[in-house]
């Protein structure tokens, strides 16, 4: 049985990686393997998956710390500890060395406290229905970002195979008890005290194989697909910010509740707007005598509208002009629109021109 893999190994970083470089890395590889960039390769789909499921441990610093903990006993790939393990079906007495990577959730029971640490790593309990969550990070646009509203969303998952029912039997074949689990659809594992007990890999917890595996899964039982989802964005939504979709993640293998869905909203840059909390900001750029003799402007809101703006004689450039309650909008509050003023210099001028601003300079008689 192979051992766990080591999410750092997955996506590429050192065990002592900075939050920025997980992400990037994490970005990174999930372009590489979306299902949307790969259309029916299941091989990127798992891909996708595995690099998912690391960045939603690594990127949690709580998560982090609880995963560092079981790695230190070696309960993943690689890792420095290695237990004996007991073998085959019922009554079965052989050892081998076996890596504490191969256990997985559910198998940490006699561990007492480790057991709470893997199961809180990954997602044994009420939250997510005995199913890890998933993360998704999501681009959006500034301004829905800003105002709120709903994006699309492409989650790979898995379903029960549409051929064989989530069975891995193919059509005709006999179904027999598993002769390496006895039918309970776990194994056992210990050495001295410790008693471990996993899915079985032979019947992969069924209790139950094929004489002939279902051609569509290869007798997984389960397809990767892509879920398609709209997503509530909340109005003034900042990079990093997360939801969580509750039964909109991994299908459970056993029939329980699916997992959840956790999506971390990035937001796109925009080109005019800006944001600083509850205020948008915009620059507006002016000729010189613009500033110098005033004027009115059109200027647009992140909200659509436009407004005329009066610029008053003088203006220096950096100049901030407020237009109230045209900012965003978050719990009963909500922000103003600055409008910041730059002076533009000509990068070349006409002979009546450049008399004119001669005239200009010389009536001005500047002393410092």
């Amino acid at each position: 049985m192979a051992p766990a893999k080591d999410y750092y190994q997955v996506l590429g970083v050192s065990e002592k990686a900075s939050a920025d470089e997980i992400k990037k890395a994490y970005r990174r590889l999930a372009k590489q393997y979306h299902p949307d960039a790969n259309p029916n390769d299941t091989q990127a789909a798992e891909r996708f998956k595995e690099i998912s499921e690391a960045h939603s441990v690594l990127s949690d610093p709580g998560q982090r710390k609880k995963y560092d903990t079981m790695r230190k006993f070696g309960a993943f790939a690689g890792g420095p500890r290695s237990w004996g393990t007991r073998t085959g079906g019922a009554g079965s007495t052989k050892f081998e060395d076996f890596d504490l990577g191969g256990f997985t959730q559910g198998g940490f029971s006699g561990f007492g406290g480790l057991g709470d640490i893997f199961s809180s790593i990954f997602g044994k309990g009420k939250r997510s229905g005995g199913v890890e969550p998933i993360e998704q990070v999501v681009e959006i646009p500034f301004k829905v970002a800003a105002l709120g509203g709903k994006v699309p969303v492409s989650v790979p998952v898995t379903e029960a195979c549409p051929t064989c029912g989530g069975s891995g039997a193919a059509t005709g074949a006999q179904v027999s008890t598993c002769q390496e689990c006895g039918g309970r659809g776990t194994v056992s594992f210990g050495q001295g005290g410790f008693a471990v007990t996993r899915p079985c890999p032979a019947c992969r917890g069924r209790g139950r194989v094929a004489s002939q595996p279902c051609p569509k899964c290869s007798g997984q039982g389960e397809v990767s697909i892509s879920k398609r989802l709209r997503v509530t964005v909340p109005p003034g939504t900042d990079s990093g910010h997360k939801v969580r979709l509750k039964g909109q993640g991994q299908r459970n293998p056993t029939g329980g509740r699916p997992g959840d869905l956790i999506v971390t909203f990035q937001v796109k840059k925009d080109r005019f707007f800006r944001r600083e909390g509850l205020d948008i900001y915009c620059t507006v750029p002016l000729n010189v005598a613009q500033a110098a003799l005033g004027t009115k402007l059109q200027v647009r809101t992140i909200h659509g509208q436009k407004v005329v703006l009066r610029i008053p004689p003088a203006t220096q450039p950096g100049r901030k002009l407020r237009i109230r309650g045209q900012g965003i909008e978050r719990n009963g509050r909500k922000g103003d629109q600055f409008v910041e003023i730059a002076v533009t210099i000509p990068e070349s001028l006409t002979p009546e021109q450049q008399e004119l601003l001669k005239s200009f300079a010389s009536a001005a008689d500047l002393k410092y």
